[in-house]
């Protein structure tokens, strides 16, 4: 694959996460959607945490999305994937479709940056 093709690439993969993000989880937090307080409800969170979470995750997006921070963006974004994985396996929930489902979201977001990033590319070689 071109580096063009690649750079492309990662920028979709990009939009397409921080679509996600903002439309699935910042944006029903910032809004005060019953359905963001009553899923942190759910998960043990009491009530308060919305909307700071929600400003923490748009944060991190920001971060991410900004070729300058983009890094800083994604190590922050995972200490907080982090956080809702072990706030899911407290919780007890299904493995594959919510413990892992940081995982899937923080390959994801790696994978984006790191198709367009040549730097990040330096320190993590694809081998052949």
């Amino acid at each position: 694959m071109s580096e063009k093709t690649m750079t492309k690439t990662g920028w979709v993969l990009t939009g397409a996460y921080a679509l996600f993000m903002l439309a699935a989880s910042v944006a029903p937090k910032l809004l005060g959607l019953p359905i963001a307080s009553e899923t942190m409800t759910q998960l043990g969170w009491p009530d308060g945490y919305v909307l700071m979470i929600g400003l923490i995750e748009l944060a991190c997006v920001l971060l991410y999305l900004f070729p300058k921070t983009s890094v800083l963006g994604a190590v922050l974004t995972m200490g907080l994937l982090g956080g809702a994985m072990a706030t899911h396996i407290r919780v007890g929930s299904p493995l594959f479709s919510h413990i892992l489902f940081s995982i899937y979201l923080g390959l994801f977001m790696w994978g984006g940056l790191w198709l367009r990033d040549p730097k990040l590319q330096a320190i993590f070689p694809w081998r052949r």
